[in-house]
């Protein structure tokens, strides 16, 4: 599992992006898009004071999803015709106005988002969840970070261990991750820690997810404004973060981590054929690996000597660690999961006795002291 800040370190980051961040919605008729030498920049216009912000590549991405322009297409443009590009944002926000929440961070823009958006933001997150998982026995957060995307808090349940095959001892947790910036929702994961090599690999089965969606900002006036806190709004997330402290109260859930563990079993017994290259590049084609992901996912398979499912499952989780950012390591973490949530063959399914080091043991969940 890769590694990213100390928990005091994502405190204080946190804590300055609070002081740092900038919220407004805007008619999009008064918002000016600016384009030259490769960078992009927003002057959005409020009274009689016009502010103006360089553009983020999330927000370029959701500007050019919003408006329908090819993302491709809109980079050729900010590349080669920054005029072009520029003609075609301004006349569009102008053509087809509506307003947008614009969240700003450092003086850059973020996120460019519905104005329904509701912002579930990190640092509340973080002081609704962190009391609870304290109150957890045996609980521990074994990785956090906060990246330009979302923020990551894994959290492992040293107590609740099962073995996946003789000496190969896993541990349960979870993954709780939010976005400020609209790239997915709040969720809570189940996540499976393999002591062997430090490996986290992220479950797809049983996810718990809450949305960021709310009721549209009541205001007329077209023009743009800067969005603060609200007391009603406060009121709501606080309901609204009582039910995630639930959600993660039950994340660790003893009858569904015995039925991952067996899912893990079951992979042990499902070949990936004879020509371990051609899986893996199989894999990076169907998941979009880049070469050097490629590499290490080889490595690690022929490191760990298991040409079987399991043994791909666990080269993939373990050159998550050697991943460029924590984001893609995380990502590289679901991946696991992917492999694992796909079908196994009915031949394997209908079996009833494997050898998992002892002969002619039928496949069993252990509690380990």
């Amino acid at each position: 599992m890769k590694q990213g800040r100390t928990l005091e370190e994502l405190g204080q980051e946190l804590t300055r992006q609070r002081k740092a961040r900038k919220d407004y919605i805007s008619d999009t008729r008064s918002l000016e898009f600016e384009s030259d030498n490769g960078i992009s920049k927003m002057r959005l216009f409020m009274d009689d004071t016009t502010h103006e912000f360089t553009v983020g590549e999330i927000a370029h991405q959701q500007i050019a999803n919003r408006l329908q322009i090819p993302y491709r297409y809109y980079q050729k443009m900010q590349a080669e015709y920054p005029q072009l590009l520029d003609e075609n944002v301004n006349g569009w926000f102008n053509q087809n106005f509506e307003r947008r929440m614009v969240r700003v961070l450092d003086g850059n823009i973020r996120a460019f988002l519905s104005d329904r958006y509701r912002r579930l933001d990190n640092l509340e997150l973080c002081s609704a969840v962190l009391p609870v998982i304290q109150e957890m026995k045996n609980a521990e957060i074994m990785s956090c970070d906060v990246t330009d995307r979302h923020l990551y808090l894994k959290v492992v349940n040293k107590k609740l261990k099962a073995e996946v095959a003789l000496g190969d001892v896993v541990q349960a947790g979870f993954v709780i991750s939010n976005s400020e910036v609209g790239l997915g929702s709040l969720k809570v994961e189940p996540l499976i820690y393999r002591l062997v090599c430090k490996n986290g690999l992220i479950v797809k089965d049983y996810t718990q997810k809450r949305y960021h969606v709310g009721k549209q900002v009541a205001n007329d006036d077209d023009s743009a404004y800067e969005l603060y806190s609200d007391a009603t709004l406060e009121q709501d997330d606080k309901a609204f973060f009582m039910k995630v402290q639930d959600t993660v109260r039950c994340a660790i859930d003893e009858a569904k981590f015995q039925l991952t563990v067996d899912k893990l079993r079951q992979t042990m017994h499902t070949p990936i054929g004879n020509n371990p290259v051609q899986a893996v590049e199989e894999l990076a084609d169907r998941f979009l690996l880049n070469q050097n992901e490629r590499g290490d996912v080889l490595r690690q398979l022929f490191m760990g000597g298991d040409n079987s499912r399991y043994g791909l499952i666990n080269a993939v989780t373990a050159a998550s660690k050697l991943a460029d950012s924590y984001e893609r390591a995380t990502e590289l973490e679901r991946i696991g999961g992917e492999l694992l949530a796909a079908p196994i063959p009915m031949a394997l399914k209908s079996a009833k006795t494997e050898d998992y080091g002892e002969k002619n043991v039928t496949p069993r969940y252990k509690m380990l002291a």
